[in-house]
């Protein structure tokens, strides 16, 4: 979810509440308030889990409404690195023999013994199906660019726009039985183990990196970077290798820049992650899953190396802007039909919404 100048890391943060919000402004679509909707949602700008520093819960919607009218500014790279250039490729990284044995589906997705939930073959899905079925989730983050002027606010006619994921993003799935995965990874960690993937996918140069990210999972159980535990209440979160304030330190890669994120087993978290956010039931069971993934997805693809792409100057990011918003309407949580099913998404934050007053959406069209 967002950056601060105290951590780079972009962050979602869970759920804390169980007081509705409800947002009213011409920038939004009216949505339904969620019984677990939390008050203070983006208490997480300044990582309180990690840093102790955590915003008055007295003035946590007010600082909510204001970071939700500002649009998003262009941060001039890191490394010559601002958005996703390219169409996005996503490799998933499975860490650790807690996963268990390998199995295959009726589908040809790979399933894992020590999956209890279905997490896998649900990621497997979303990935696939992102960029099929005429999607236009992913055209809400095709509007921003890089080579653009440091604090530009639109592209124009300027600039090389975020890729669309034509026909999946998936590009590839390892799981790593080298060892256990470590009770509670350290950010360093979780980037050795990106850059690890970096090669055994034989992606090997900072080229056949560049519009990569490692999605790095963690299994049941685990608390990767303090997940799940009194002080890490967070979802997940994406970086790169070289930012030098991971827990543990940056982590050298021979390979370029590695974007990666870490991605716990978010159902350990249950409603506070997400869960049964937007259907009822079974059906949704896994909807905290893919509106987390696909949260993490939108802010790499927009913010590769955090924070040279897209932040508000709060430092939140355009997923982060629109999280836990409540269902429906223009922004709001849905289900976003793909060729590999239906899955729950969060809308993100679009700039040239409202003739550029800005605000969250679900769909927006593909921008060249």
């Amino acid at each position: 979810m967002g950056t601060s100048p105290t951590h780079r890391q972009s962050r979602i943060k869970a759920l804390t509440g169980l007081t509705s919000l409800m947002l009213a402004g011409a920038a939004f679509a009216a949505a339904p308030a969620q019984a677990n909707q939390p008050t203070d949602e983006f208490a997480g700008n300044s990582h309180p889990y990690r840093h102790g520093v955590v915003n008055a819960k007295g003035a946590a919607n007010a600082a909510t409404a204001g970071k939700r009218t500002s649009n998003l500014k262009y941060g001039g790279g890191v490394d010559g690195i601002g958005v996703t250039t390219g169409a996005p490729k996503v490799y998933l990284v499975f860490m650790g023999t807690q996963w268990g044995t390998q199995g295959t589906d009726a589908n040809g997705y790979t399933t894992l013994s020590g999956d209890p939930m279905g997490v896998g073959v649900r990621a497997q899905q979303l990935f696939k199906g992102l960029g099929t079925n005429g999607e236009t989730w992913s055209g809400v983050m095709t509007q921003y660019c890089e080579g653009v002027a440091t604090g530009a606010t639109s592209c124009g006619t300027s600039g090389t726009h975020v890729g669309y994921p034509t026909g999946g993003a998936l590009a590839g799935l390892w799981v790593d039985e080298s060892a256990a995965a470590p009770s509670q990874a350290t950010g360093n960690q979780l980037a050795q183990e990106a850059i690890k993937a970096a090669g055994h996918f034989g992606n090997t140069t900072a080229a056949s990196n560049r519009n990569v990210q490692y999605v790095v999972l963690s299994p049941t159980g685990t608390h990767p970077d303090g997940f799940n535990t009194s002080t890490g209440q967070f979802c997940a979160w994406h970086d790169y290798n070289g930012d030098t304030t991971l827990s543990g330190g940056a982590a050298s890669s021979p390979y370029g820049d590695v974007a990666f994120t870490n991605d716990p087993y978010v159902t350990d978290m249950g409603t506070s992650c997400g869960q049964n956010y937007v259907n009822a039931g079974s059906a949704g069971t896994l909807d905290g899953v893919t509106m987390v993934f696909g949260h993490e997805y939108a802010e790499t693809v927009t913010d590769q190396n955090p924070a040279g792409g897209w932040t508000d100057s709060s430092g939140q990011e355009n997923a982060d802007k629109c999280a836990w918003k409540g269902t429906g309407g223009v922004g709001g949580s849905q289900n976003v039909a793909l060729a590999t099913g239906s899955f729950a998404m969060q809308g993100t934050w679009a700039n040239d919404y409202n003739n550029g007053a800005g605000g969250c959406e679900i769909s927006h069209a593909i921008v060249h």
